[in-house]
Formats: C-alpha cells, structure tokens, sequence
C-alpha cells in the first residue's frame, strides 16, 4: 500500500508540517496515549472516524504548541483540524505584512465571526502573534463553551473577549462597537445550504474515511456551524453588504471559501460593493485546497498607518 503524503504544502511557518510527533504529543497529553495506535501504512496515528481521539489529539496538539492547558467542546461541536486552522492565521499574518512594511503586525484586534465551541482561531493567533481578540457567536452553548475555555487557561482574558450576537440576521452589527477598530475579521462560514447538504457532506466525509454511513462523524458540528439558508454564498454575501456599514473601523475583512466555483459569484458582489482592495489567498493542507477571500474598503496607505495603531 501506498504511504500517505506527508503534510508538506502547509504555510512555511505552520508548526504542523510532516508527520505527527506522537511520543511528545503524549508526553504533553497522557490522556491521548490509548488512542495511538499503528496503522495500515505501519505509522503511529488515531482513528479519525472517532470523536474522542480526535478531541485528545486536538487537545495534546494546543498543549504542546500553544501552550493550551484546558481546552473542551461540549459533545456534538464542531472539533476541527488545527493544521488547517493555522494555516488561515499564518496566511492572514502574511496578507496584514504586504500593508506593513512585510513585517507581521503584533498586538492587534483581530475579529472571530463565529468563533464557536472550539474558540480555535482566538487561541493560535494569541499564541503566534500575540494578537487580541474578539469573538462573536449566536449560539448560547457554544457561547458558554468557548467562555470556560477562556477562564481555564490563566492569562487569556486579557487577550481573548467574548460577544454574544443575539440577532441571527446579523453579522458585525450588535458586535463592533462604535469608535472600535480592527486591523482583521476572520470567518469560518457555515457552507453548507440545508440540513440535508450537511448529511451529505458528512457521508462523503465517511466515504472517504473508508468507514459505512452509520460511523460517528469525526469532527460533527450544530447547525450554526454547518449549514444555514443558502450556504456560504449566501451568507459571505450578507457579509459583504453589512461590511460597508463598518468599512472604516475594519482594515481587512477576510472569510473562508470552501467552494472555489463560488469565487465568482463572490467577486462580482465585491465589485459592486465598491471595495478598494480585495484578494483571494490559496491554501492546501495535504490533498485539500482550500482559500479565503479577503477585502477591505481603505486604500494601502490608510491600511498601513491603521496596521501600525
């Protein structure tokens, strides 16, 4: 059999390139350790169909790296793919430097549209670049959830503040504050367009796995994480529409694209929003292409003295 391809295509500075090291995994997290085992290829690794190696792996990895002593998601959330998400932070880092000089913006205020259960995004650009955070959530248990990760781990409340967004037609409204500024928004939107899309995509994901359609789903998810009306198309554009009511307090506005046949729908409704930059940035993590878009409505000079409050 073929040996899985190493995770080489990662951000440069993304701490989880190649294989995992699993002897210092779980030497930082103990708990992982009945979760390791040698797979097909003759590698140490976990099953990814299960939720609980998952969260353990999930939970070793932030330990180790990030130096996250408590983290937990209520059963059911979400739990996503660190080397992913990272891979977002260290892109985002590298598109505030081309405003900056090409020196990577430390101790901004950065914005989390959902930041979920998993509060995951607050958490490695903290550790990386020492940014602050606001994150903002509809969703009342994962609100609570991503609360006590904050508590649980000494020193974040001074870097990572939390908002509850009580009206679920809105996106920045209700969140940013009047006189605020943020150098970057950030965005996991939900992608998915119905219910019925979700299952899907779970079933694929199973598929994939190699595992029958009655497996536990590896990295589940609640509605507001998955799916809404329309799918992400519909909600980046709502996005898009809202961000000119906040064009002068955000200097990048950025969101996930899961679809790349979606780009050109997004653009066209950049260009008639009337925004003065915008950039779609590629990202691969292994056999997986991913983007985010980014935007913003200042030109560069403005950006540049804003990266630098």
């Amino acid at each position: 059999m073929k040996t899985p391809a190493e995770k080489n295509v990662l951000h440069p500075r993304n701490r989880h390139s190649g294989r995992y090291d699993f002897a210092a995994l779980i030497a930082s997290h103990p708990p992982l350790a009945p979760f390791v085992a040698v797979n097909n290829w003759g590698s140490e690794s976990i099953d990814f169909a299960n939720p609980e190696a998952v969260k353990a792996l999930n939970q070793a990895l932030l330990r180790h790296f990030y130096q996250i002593a408590h983290w937990d998601i209520p059963e059911g959330f979400l739990c996503p793919p660190v080397p992913g998400r990272a891979d977002y932070i260290h892109h985002l880092a590298d598109l505030l430097a081309e405003d900056n000089r090409r020196v990577i913006p430390r101790e901004i205020n950065v914005l989390d549209i959902g930041c979920g259960a998993n509060l995951i995004y607050p958490l490695i650009g903290y550790s990386e670049y020492q940014w602050r955070f606001t994150g903002s959530e509809v969703n009342e248990q994962a609100f609570a959830s991503a609360n006590a990760i904050i508590a649980g781990n000494p020193g974040l409340n001074r870097a990572i503040r939390l908002r509850r967004q009580k009206d679920t037609n809105a996106i920045f409204t209700g969140v940013i504050h009047k006189s605020e500024l943020y150098q970057a928004v950030l965005c996991n939107p939900p992608f998915h367009a119905s219910a019925a899309d979700a299952r899907q995509g779970s079933q694929r994901k199973l598929r994939n796995l190699g595992l029958d359609r009655h497996s536990p789903l590896n990295f589940g998810g609640q509605q507001d994480e998955l799916w809404c009306e329309g799918g992400e198309v519909a909600f980046i554009k709502r996005m898009i529409d809202e961000s000119a009511s906040f064009g002068r307090q955000c200097v990048w506005f950025t969101t996930l694209v899961s679809r790349k046949e979606h780009l050109p729908e997004l653009w066209r409704a950049l260009e008639e929003a009337d925004v003065a930059a915008m950039r779609t940035v590629e990202m691969a993590q292994g056999q997986k292409q991913s983007r985010f878009v980014a935007w913003s409505f200042m030109e560069q000079p403005q950006r540049t003295r804003l990266l630098n409050k």
